[in-house]
């Protein structure tokens, strides 16, 4: 007897009756979802509720995501292709017993089909679909290249190709090429995974795939044999439009992709090693930033109030400097975009120099640095206040010509946004001082500095207590009394994180609002112990405390705080 069958002959139960189960199928087939899908919707718990509440109606074991990933894989007797249709997967246990765990137990299709064609015998079980997802997108751009892996010797990677790839489940399994299989299911896992960077490094022994998701390198998978790695590293030069006999020299390209009817830009870069040639892939997704911006505030990137406050401050004053610093890929650009958004009404000219342009603003003239041109930071300023503005965001400050712009800008009467590369708002007057800005005007230029970081948080599916060794609580900077006040919590790990423990980050900063005694300490060259000490007295708040915050609040972790900020 099938699942559904078994579940249809149930007449009552503590959680699902068979009317609901009646209007779920009917709302799946008007809906084309699952009827799982639709069960969890209409029931409102979480994952393991509604799990644990389906495997007591069905009378099946429930599989969690660290369960799955003890077993084997068995994809000879359940295909990866179906598997991803369906949302379901075959594993081996260490006794080598087969098990198909589903996730929807209400698809007759699918069952019919497996009892069909799977000769050897095997238990049903369930799991949570995004659990299930999460494994198959895990095992996907490995088994994408492999399933023809044995049918190809050498194959060319010269041949022509479009200028945009697309990219799809289905594009990919068709392809015959093994290299190009690869290259295209790497990239559509990383694209779903919502990873920043994508990692093909050259090891002794072949290819070693990563991707960075939430700030994080993360290993994916590996492949044996020099000659594969060349390959794929070659195949990625072809498309970007690079030199496949250079090696020596490093190479920088572009190519394009389309997913689900929307291009995504990939900028590359090709740099020689020890054991071959590496490439890392930056992921620009405008339609995600797009999403991501619309309606874009400060409360949306996880500031803290006082935080938040302040900043909002530094933005709506009639002119002076707002300096934003921290290290690439900290949310410095994204934190200014949405100042920009939250004093854009219309009655101000605002115009921005940016490399690059990542989103446009509405109503905001974007000036895109081109130094090839002889279009640099520089002359673009020097332009830009010749075309009446009211506030001015430059991107980045990195040679001594802008940021003498840039201050004399703020003191002739208009509000400047821009960042600069720093390891804190003390070290920012070093950086101006040392690139030959006058100590005065520059201190009467700025208004406020902010450094900040990105943190990774707990995943809100997965999250539990837990109990930190006493080594780490100590190494954190935390007394062993103060720790017993502390409710330490992390993720354990799901398909809603991909297993990480984390899902998304928030930004933490630190502050400093220039004061007299301030100003005075700076002009006067004093040591930075001294304009520390005078900041705190001032209400600074160091990115360390803002860090440990957010352990105290249970949202993240002390590794994760560790990762990011120096332990003081």
């Amino acid at each position: 007897m099938s699942i559904v069958t078994a579940a249809v002959d149930i007449r009552e139960s503590g959680t699902f009756t068979p009317r609901q189960l009646r209007e779920a199928r009917a709302m799946a087939a008007q809906t084309k979802r699952s009827v799982s899908e639709v069960l969890e919707d209409q029931m409102g718990a979480s994952h393991k509720d509604f799990m644990t509440a389906l495997g007591g109606l069905l009378h099946y074991p429930i599989f969690n995501m660290d369960n799955i990933n003890h077993l084997q894989p068995a994809f000879e007797n359940l295909s990866f292709s179906k598997s991803a249709e369906w949302l379901c997967v075959a594993l081996n246990d260490e006794n080598d017993n087969l098990i198909v765990i589903l996730s929807d137990p209400f698809n007759l299709e699918a069952q019919t089909w497996i009892e069909q064609h799977i000769p050897k015998a095997f238990t049903w079980g369930l799991a949570h679909r995004a659990d299930v997802a999460a494994y198959l997108a895990h095992h996907e751009k490995s088994l994408v290249a492999m399933d023809s892996m044995q049918d190809v010797v050498d194959e060319s990677s010269s041949e022509d190709e479009d200028d945009v790839e697309d990219l799809s489940f289905k594009t990919i399994s068709e392809e015959s090429s093994v290299i190009v299989k690869l290259v295209h299911s790497t990239v559509y896992d990383a694209l779903k995974a919502e990873a920043s960077d994508i990692h093909l490094e050259t090891t002794p022994t072949g290819l070693a795939i990563k991707y960075r998701i939430d700030g994080v390198l993360v290993a994916v998978s590996s492949l044996d044999g020099l000659e594969m790695a060349e390959q794929v590293i070659s195949r990625i030069k072809v498309i970007s439009g690079l030199d496949i006999t250079e090696r020596r020299t490093p190479q920088d390209g572009r190519f394009k992709v389309s997913v689900q009817r929307h291009e995504v830009d990939l900028r590359v870069s090709i740099m020689p090693s020890v054991f071959g040639e590496c490439a890392v892939l930056r992921v620009l997704d405008k339609r995600a930033l797009s999403d991501h911006m619309k309606g874009l505030r400060l409360d949306h990137l996880g500031f803290d109030e006082k935080s938040m406050a302040f900043i909002r401050r530094l933005s709506n004053e009639p002119y002076g400097m707002v300096l934003v610093t921290g290290p690439t890929g900290s949310g410095k650009t994204t934190t200014l975009y949405a100042a920009l958004t939250e004093i854009n009404h219309g009655e101000d000219k605002i115009i921005t120099i940016e490399d690059p342009v990542e989103y446009q603003l509405p109503g905001v003239l974007q000036i895109p640095v081109n130094e090839k041109k002889g279009l640099t930071f520089e002359r673009g300023l020097r332009s830009i206040l010749r075309h009446d503005p009211d506030k001015i965001m430059v991107g980045e400050i990195r040679d001594p010509e802008t940021a003498q712009i840039a201050v004399q800008s703020a003191l002739t009467g208009h509000l400047v946004f821009t960042t600069v590369h720093a390891n804190n708002v003390f070290d920012v007057l070093g950086r101006f001082i040392h690139m030959g800005v006058d100590p005065y005007s520059f201190v009467s230029a700025l208004n406020g500095i902010v450094a900040q970081r990105l943190v990774r948080v707990n995943c809100t599916e997965c999250i539990t207590d837990y109990t930190p060794e006493e080594s780490e609580i100590l190494e954190s900077g935390i007394s062993l009394e103060q720790a017993k006040t502390i409710r330490f919590r992390r993720g354990t790990g799901c398909g809603h994180c991909r297993g990480t423990g984390f899902k998304g980050r928030k930004a933490i900063a630190e502050i400093l609002n220039l004061n007299d005694e301030l100003r005075e300490l700076i002009i006067g060259k004093q040591p930075v112990r001294l304009v520390r000490e005078a900041a705190k007295r001032n209400g600074t708040r160091l990115l360390r405390e803002g860090a440990l915050d957010l352990v105290f609040q249970g949202e993240s972790t002390l590794h994760e705080v560790n990762r990011v900020t120096f332990i003081a």
